[in-house]
């Protein structure tokens, strides 16, 4: 499988890409449940990596079908010696997986953008049969077939059930690693036949890290500031190292933390704040904010039962719809966030009075 050119969608700022990481750090369980699976013998064929966005699902995927492709042999000294899946980068299984060249992975991820047009909003159902494709031949020295899929979000309808369809089916000696920001949301058919595996958010001195060996001129406050505020997310914590974009999450918090209650005044001056074209990630970070504090409201929640929850988890299914659309389409974002806050507002109201 070449690597195409282009702007990569599953790629953030100018951090190297999952498939280029060396490291995992903060996942040891992960790691030791893969390992032990496969040398038993016993590797499941479809592994539902969940967890929130930012944490290490992918590069944990990619970790894992590196393992794979440069140790075929469960059996073999060197699979018995592993203490983890690390595998040497100048490994050849590990250059080529880099390069997104070995013919026994595939990746399912959405189209790469060009510098006129941005990446595809979802992963065509024709790219699932393409790359799916290399299922139907022999992998190379008797080893694994594996695929990635980053993420299973961005699978639609039509795509999502061709994948199922080999997922079901699946041939000899292949794995299937799909990355799930929401695993609860995955499709109920293809979410049974998958062992789940469920990665944490990483501690804060874990982010801080993370963060460090990504930029190691990073003002060390500036970095743990971020690490403690990021919800245990890599992804976050990056934006946060920008004053600005504290500031932006706290004041989004604010507002949050004020519902039902809203201040008009100030709804309007946050929607014009979003509004612009090139605050793509501006919009992000908020769409995170609130995408986390509604994930706090359902956990600390959770034990007044489903009529208290059910209010905000539809709102905020409702609210990443119609933000894709908004993304997608190019739309004015104002109106969006003055129905997502009016919405929260409602669910709010139904969830305390439930």
């Amino acid at each position: 499988m070449s690597q195409p050119d282009g702007i990569e969608a599953d790629r953030y700022l100018d951090c190297p890409h999952p498939r280029e990481q060396t490291d995992l750090i903060g996942h040891a369980a992960s790691e030791t449940a893969f390992l032990d699976a496969f040398r038993s013998g016993r590797l499941h064929h479809a592994w539902l990596i969940g967890g929130p966005q930012g944490i290490g699902k992918a590069t944990f995927a990619y970790r894992a079908a590196r393992f794979l492709l440069a140790n075929p042999d469960p059996s073999a000294p060197a699979v018995a010696r592993a203490t983890d899946l690390g595998v040497d980068p100048d490994h050849p299984a590990a250059r080529r997986v880099a390069a997104l060249s070995h013919p026994d992975l595939v990746v399912l991820r959405r189209t790469p953008g060009t510098d006129k047009k941005g990446p595809s909003a979802f992963i065509p159902i024709d790219a699932v049969r393409r790359a799916l494709a290399v299922f139907g031949t022999t992998a190379g020295a008797g080893g694994y077939r594996v695929a990635i899929v980053d993420s299973v979000e961005d699978l639609n309808a039509a795509s999502a059930n061709a994948l199922l369809k080999v997922v079901e089916e699946p041939p000899p000696r292949s794995v299937f690693l799909i990355v799930a920001h929401a695993p609860g949301r995955t499709m109920a058919t293809l979410r049974s036949r998958c062992r789940k595996m469920t990665m944490r958010p990483l501690a804060a001195d874990d982010v801080a890290t993370v963060l460090t060996k990504l930029d190691g001129e990073a003002d060390a406050a500036a970095v743990r500031q971020a690490a403690v505020m990021a919800g245990g997310s890599v992804r976050t914590a990056l934006r946060l190292i920008d004053p600005d974009v504290i500031a932006l999450v706290e004041r989004v918090r604010r507002m949050l933390a004020r519902l039902p209650e809203e201040d008009v005044a100030e709804l309007y001056s946050l929607a014009e704040q979003l509004s612009g074209r090139a605050d793509e990630e501006r919009f992000a970070t908020f769409l995170t904010t609130v995408g986390e504090w509604i994930g706090g409201r359902v956990h600390s929640e959770a034990a007044g039962g489903a009529s208290r929850l059910a209010p905000l988890v539809e709102v905020w299914d409702k609210g990443l719809r119609a933000a894709r659309d908004v993304q997608v389409l190019n739309l004015d974002r104002r109106p969006f966030v003055f129905s997502l806050f009016g919405d929260l507002a409602e669910a709010v109201r139904r969830s305390s009075a439930a």
